[in-house]
C-alpha cells in the first residue's frame, strides 16, 4: 500500500479558493490512479475527482465541475485539488486515495477502486 498525507485544508469564505496537496510515498507513484473523496458531517464519503496514472484523463462529480481541478506531478509523487468558488456545501473532510492503475485512461470513481487512503484534511467554507 501507499502512504498518503494530505495538506492545504483550512477555513475560507464562500467564493474563496484552496489548494489541497497529497504527498505519496510510493516509488512507483506513476502506476497509481489517484482520487479525492470527501465526507461531510452526518453524510457518507463521496467521490470528488480522480485522475489517471498519466494525468491524461480526469473525472469529477457534477457538483464540482467547473470549480475544482485535479492534477498530479509524478516526479513529485503528488496529487493536487485546486478548489475555486467554494461554497458552504463543500465543507467536509477531504481524503486522498490511491489505487493501482488498471486502465491507462480510466482511474475509477468508486471507493473500492482505491485501496490506500490518507487521514484527511478539513475544509470549512463559511457563508
Amino acid at each position: 500500500q501507499v502512504q498518503l498525507v494530505e495538506s492545504g485544508g483550512g477555513l475560507v469564505q464562500a467564493g474563496g479558493s484552496l489548494r489541497l496537496s497529497c504527498a505519496a510515498t510510493a516509488r512507483t507513484f506513476s502506476n497509481y490512479a489517484m482520487a479525492w473523496f470527501r465526507q461531510a458531517p452526518g453524510k457518507e464519503r463521496e467521490f470528488v475527482a480522480a485522475i489517471a496514472w498519466s494525468g491524461a484523463s480526469t473525472y469529477s462529480t457534477d457538483s464540482v465541475k467547473g470549480r475544482f481541478t485535479i492534477s498530479r506531478d509524478n516526479a513529485k509523487r503528488s496529487v493536487y485539488l485546486q478548489m475555486n468558488s467554494l461554497k458552504p456545501e463543500d465543507t467536509a473532510v477531504y481524503y486522498c486515495a490511491a489505487g493501482w492503475a488498471r486502465s491507462t485512461s480510466y482511474p475509477g470513481k468508486s471507493q473500492t477502486d482505491f485501496d490506500s487512503w490518507g487521514r484527511g484534511t478539513q475544509v470549512t467554507v463559511s457563508s
